[in-house]
This record gives structure tokens, C-alpha cells and sequence, in this order.
């Protein structure tokens, strides 16, 4: 990327600057702009533009402040900037250890990236004095480290540019001042540093050879327009997770219940059936569905129809336990069908409900014969949190309690949704969660071993209104391109959802993204900041790994994602197409036990060095999830990207490429 330096101005100049449209990151030069702590609060807490504090003690000192004072001076500023949200803070090798100590502890406390920068006006040292200097910054705590020196000679630009064959990319910027090192400051970029620098004008160059923002933008964008800058905000549809679940358990209420917020999609649409086949009346009017329940009344057809939903068809399954009275013919259609219910037979067995299928694993079309029985028994959840969600939907209406130790949870949240929904209509069931000492201390879902769940019986479903989130799992697509391309908008999104897909935002700011959210309107903002690495665990949030594994192709490094082995009973092998079409695209990844390694360049270096994502030709194995991040990964790609199957997008996000096509505008 590149970083536009601003000194010399006031603040309502740099507001100026930063809202042109012009400046994608900016390093504000604290000893040269004339900034109160005020002002520098209201600076670095307002902008959505990634922001460097700089603040350096010799250029104080050139100002008459004694050395004392211009560390104090110094300390002060970026501190204020590292508190109000600082992206990045640079701290000069040099500078006093007391000073860069505090410096530094402000910085990890407070998510900021520090800088270590060492600078030589005079010319430029040997290779292995280069070395020396750039692990004693590594040592001094430099996330990123900038080696900046001056250039009588392209050997001399040459020698610092060979840094990036010892040195990780992403944590090194390395250049030259003077018009001999003119070009490595595009040549860094080249190599994969996170960001160079530029001046606002010419005249206004920070140091000889700074090549002025608009030319080097040109230089390294070569016209490409950034995207979703001029598309205002994107409005996502209705969480599919939520919106199935409330249809199915609104038909087994008695009343009518009122769903606002409710956008149509394929898995929607196949609740609604199901919702109507149990006998429910429902009604669409606009975003609102009315939806008038049995009460639980007898389930008398031999049939089921499920469409392509496996939640469905998983949350069906101990339902009709409790509602039919002789056997039940479950059929689907489309990947349904080659989709193995893994684990269904061994938990459906443990409460007297056998199903029957051809094949050692259940699969649909199936027949769920016997009556849901309560139980006291231990579970295991290592095939996924659905048949879990429709025991504890079934369970309840049973005459007697039951108590459930599920161990080995899989897909947590999704887990919690179904209870969220569950008490909206009625129904009451306790959840224990276990696990060990790094659970004890974060109460993060990814350590919860074990978890109990003790279910009254004798319950009934009640009647509900309420509004159905907007989906994340949608969301994560436009914010990862926002991420990577530009920016995004969206809006109508709850940032407290119990939506597992919600970890978008921790794994966008992991990778170094820039996320905010307005306070009034709640629109959150993504926009484009230098990328990393980064590692997660995608266990609890397997919808993601499609766009993730498309976020990973564009961040400087190796990233590590956990949790392959939850996404071979998706709507296609989604391990093996993800890696097929990473391949494809030119990106090197490979899978190892749980984990898919991804090697990923930055936007820039990808446009610099002829990178980018290949175009031409893909499947989408018929996966909506795929389509999405091919439809992203476009947005990189060096021709365009044709797919075989766009249709199957319908299944959760009908309006996907309407959408699409209005951000990418």
C-alpha cells in the first residue's frame, strides 16, 4: 500500500486530506504537524484511514527542546495517537530505551503495530551491517521494521532491496532516499513490504526522492480502480440460520407468530415447505412472515421433503420423532443427496429412533422410524451441532426431562442460536459449558470441551414476534473485498449476534484490515490496510473457509486455518475445492492433518511483480459458499473468472450478484 506523509498541517488540513479519496493510509508526522493532544486524540479516534504516529525526538530537538524534553514531548504524542487508535507507531532505533519501553507496552495493550526505524542521511552501510541493524530493531520489539538509507548508487538500492532475501517481507520496509533510490521505493513493494511511502506533492517530499502520492498511485495501480468507494451502503439478506429455525419451531407454536427482517432464499424457501407440510398456514407480506403454528399436532404423511438443506434436515429428523406417528420418508434433492449425515444413526439410536438408509452412513432420502424417548445420556458432537440442535427442539416436548453431556461440540454458536430461538418461542433448556484452563481464563467457545444441557420435558412452543438478523455469513464476502480492494459498507448487521460467521471481524483485524462502525446508523465500515498472515480456527465457523482461504491469498505470508476436516459434508468437498481453485488461481496451498496453509502477496505486490490471481474457467461445485469467494477473488484476477454453476448462490443469498455487481462498481 501506500502511505501518504503529512506534516506541516492543521488538523482540519489533514481531515481535508484524508477524506480526498486520495490517501489509502497516511503517516502523521507529529513532530512536524502542529497538533494539540486534543487534536491528536480527535485524529487517530475519527479516522477510518490506517494511520502511522511519528513522532521523532531529533526533529524536536532541531526545534530548541532539550533532549529531555523532546523525548517527553515525544512519548506524549504517540501515546495519545497509540490510545486513540493508532494503526501503526514508528519509534526511531535510536530513541531513549525508558521512552521506547513505555512506547511499547502502550502498543500491545492497545492493538498498534510498532515500528522500529532506522534512517541514514549519509549514504548506505554494508549487506551485513544492513542485517545487524534489522535484528537489533527485530530485538528492540519492531513488528515491522523500516531501514531507510541514502542512495549515491542503484548498487546501493540494490543492497538494501536484498534485505527481502533474509527477512520476512511482511515485517520489513526497506528502501532508499535520493534520486538513486527514487525506484526502490516501488521496488520495496515489489518484494512484499506492507506499505511504502509517499509525499502529498512534489514540493512536499519528507525526505529526497519521495515520490508524490498521485504518481506513484499511478505507478503502482496503473489505473485500477479501487473498489466500493462510490456504491453507499450494502444491505445484507436475513440470517438463513436464524430465519429456518424460526419458521419451523413458529409452525409448532400455537397462535400466530410475526417474523419481520425475513428475505426469501432456496433453504428459506424449503422451511416454509416444511412448515406448511406440518400444517402450518404462512403468510409473506413483504419482509414479514405470519405464520399461524399446529401446536405440535400429529405429523400423519409417509413423507418429508427437505430441498437441499442438510440443517433442515438434520433439525427434522428428532422432530418427527415426537410429531409422527409411524415411520417418515425423508427425501431431498440436489448435493442433499451425496451429502453423508455424519453421526445421525449413533445419536438418533440413543434415544429410540432408528433411521434407515442404504449405505453405512445415514443419507437422504432416509425413513426416521420409532418415537423420540427422554433420556439421561453423553453424546458426542464430533459430526456437527445440528442433530444436536433438533434433539434439543424435539426433546422438550417429551413428557419427561432429559439431560445431555455432549462432548467433543462442534460449531458452538450455532448451538446457542438454536437455544436464542428456542426461549423467543418458549422453550427453556440450560447449557453448561466445560472445559480447561485456557477456557476457565478466555470463556472463548474454541476451548469449551464439554457441555451439558438439562431440558425440561412438558414444555409447549408459544407464539413469537420479532425481527430476524441480517446474515454474517453474507457479510464476510463484502468485508473481506473491502479488506482487500478498498472498502465496504454494510449495514443492518448485529455486532453482539451469536452468529458464529460474527468472527469475520476478529480474523479481518487479525490480518491487520481496518473495521469501524458508526454509532448512529450502525453501518460498519471495512477498509483496505496493509495485510499479514494471520491463524484461526474456523472449527466453530466452517461457512468462512471459502472467502477466508480468498482474504489468506492476498496477505503478505503463510496463513494457517484450522478446522478442514468440518467441510467434507458441505455442499461439496469444500477442503478439496478450495485447494483446487487456489491452485488454479496460481496461489500455493496445501492441507496438513486439520489445517490448510495458504502463501499469500499482497494486492501490490501482486500488481508489481505480475501475480496476480489467475482468471479463465471454475467450478463452483454446485456450493453457494464458492461461488462468493470466486466472485471476490475476481476482483484479483488478471482476466476474467467464468463459473460453471452461478444459479446454486440461491440457496442462501438469491441476490448475491445483483449486489455484487452494485459494489463492485
Amino acid at each position: 500500500m501506500i502511505c501518504t506523509s503529512i506534516q506541516d498541517r492543521s488538523l482540519e488540513e489533514i481531515w481535508d486530506i484524508l477524506d480526498s479519496g486520495k490517501v489509502e493510509m497516511a503517516e502523521i508526522r507529529l513532530d512536524r504537524c502542529p497538533l494539540s493532544q486534543d487534536e491528536i486524540e480527535q485524529l487517530f479516534a475519527g479516522s477510518d484511514v490506517p494511520l502511522v504516529a511519528t513522532c521523532r525526538v531529533a526533529e524536536l530537538m532541531e526545534g530548541g527542546l532539550s533532549e529531555s524534553k523532546a523525548s517527553q514531548s515525544a512519548e506524549a504524542k504517540l501515546i495519545s495517537a497509540i490510545t486513540s487508535g493508532a494503526a501503526y507507531v514508528d519509534v526511531e532505533m535510536e530513541a531513549p530505551a525508558m521512552m521506547a519501553k513505555r512506547i511499547r507496552r502502550e502498543a500491545r495493550e492497545c492493538g498498534t503495530t510498532l515500528i522500529r526505524s532506522y534512517h541514514d542521511f549519509k549514504g548506505t552501510d554494508s549487506e551485513n551491517a544492513l542485517v545487524a541493524i534489522v535484528e537489533k530493531c527485530h530485538h528492540l520489539g519492531g513488528e515491522i521494521v523500516k531501514i531507510v538509507t541514502t542512495a549515491t548508487s542503484k548498487e546501493d538500492a540494490q543492497r538494501v532491496l536484498s534485505l527481502y532475501s533474509r527477512f520476512p517481507s511482511e515485517s520489513l520496509i526497506a528502501f532508499c532516499m535520493g534520486d538513486e533510490g527514487r525506484d526502490s521505493r516501488i521496488g520495496c513493494l515489489t518484494c512484499g513490504a506492507p506499505f511504502s511511502y509517499a509525499a502529498i506533492s512534489e514540493a512536499e517530499a519528507a525526505a529526497p526522492g519521495q515520490w508524490p502520492v498521485e504518481k506513484m498511485a499511478q505507478k503502482v495501480y496503473a489505473g485500477r480502480n479501487l473498489t466500493g468507494q462510490e456504491c453507499g451502503s450494502l444491505t445484507m439478506p436475513s440470517s438463513k440460520s436464524f430465519a429456518q429455525r424460526a419458521i419451523i419451531f413458529a409452525s409448532l407454536a400455537q397462535g400466530t407468530s410475526h417474523l419481520s427482517g425475513y428475505t426469501p432464499c432456496g433453504d428459506n424457501d424449503s422451511a416454509i415447505a416444511v412448515a406448511k407440510a406440518l400444517g402450518a398456514k404462512v403468510v409473506e407480506d413483504g419482509d414479514t412472515l405470519h405464520i399461524t403454528g399446529t401446536g405440535c399436532s400429529a405429523f400423519r404423511k409417509g413423507e418429508l421433503h427437505t430441498g437441499e438443506s442438510g440443517f433442515l434436515t438434520r433439525l427434522m429428523i428428532p422432530l418427527l420423532g415426537v410429531l409422527a406417528p409411524s415411520p417418515v420418508k425423508v427425501t431431498g434433492e440436489k448435493t442433499l443427496l451425496s451429502r453423508p449425515l455424519k453421526g445421525a444413526r449413533e445419536l438418533m439410536d440413543a434415544f429410540g429412533v432408528t433411521l434407515e438408509s442404504e449405505g453405512e452412513e445415514a443419507m437422504v432420502p432416509l425413513t426416521v422410524k420409532g418415537a423420540l424417548t427422554p433420556a439421561k445420556t453423553t453424546i458426542s458432537g464430533k459430526g456437527g451441532s445440528q442433530i444436536v440442535s433438533g434433539l434439543l427442539s424435539a426433546l422438550p416436548l417429551l413428557g419427561q426431562d432429559s439431560e445431555v453431556y455432549l462432548t467433543e461440540p462442534k460449531s458452538i454458536p450455532y448451538i446457542f442460536i438454536t437455544l436464542e430461538v428456542l426461549k423467543k418461542f418458549g422453550i427453556g433448556i440450560s447449557a453448561d459449558m466445560e472445559g480447561g484452563e485456557q477456557f476457565a481464563e478466555s470463556q472463548d467457545w474454541a476451548y469449551c470441551d464439554a457441555i451439558t444441557f438439562r431440558i425440561p420435558g412438558g414444555q409447549t412452543y408459544k407464539a413469537a414476534s420479532f425481527k430476524i438478523e441480517s446474515d454474517w455469513s453474507s457479510a464476510a464476502n463484502f468485508l473481506v473485498a473491502g479488506a482487500i480492494f478498498g472498502q465496504a459498507d454494510i449495514e443492518g448487521l448485529d455486532t453482539s449476534s451469536l452468529q458464529a460467521d460474527l468472527s469475520i471481524m476478529d480474523i479481518l483485524t487479525e490480518a491487520g484490515a481496518s473495521l469501524s462502525q458508526d454509532e448512529e446508523s450502525g453501518v460498519l465500515h471495512v477498509q483496505r490496510a496493509p495485510l499479514r498472515a494471520f491463524d484461526v480456527d474456523e472449527n466453530n465457523c466452517p461457512d468462512l473457509f471459502p472467502i477466508t482461504a480468498v482474504l489468506a491469498s492476498m496477505c503478505q505470508g503463510t496463513s494457517r486455518i484450522q478446522g478442514v476436516k468440518r467441510l467434507s459434508s458441505k455442499e461439496s468437498d469444500r477442503s478439496g475445492a478450495i485447494i483446487d481453485m487456489l491452485s488454479k488461481m496460481g496461489v500455493k496451498a496445501s492441507v496438513k492433518g486439520d489445517t490448510m496453509m495458504i502463501e499469500g502477496h499482497s494486492l501490490c505486490q501482486r500488481l508489481l511483480a505480475g501475480k496476480l490471481l489467475k482468471g479463465g474457467s471454475y467450478t463452483s461445485n454446485h456450493d453457494h459458499r464458492m461461488v462468493m469467494a470466486l466472485k471476490v477473488a475476481s476482483l484479483g484476477a488478471d482476466s476474467p473468472v467464468t463459473i460453471d454453476d452461478e444459479a446454486c448462490v440461491g440457496k442462501s443469498f438469491p441476490s448475491f450478484n445483483e449486489v455484487f455487481e452494485k459494489y463492485k462498481r
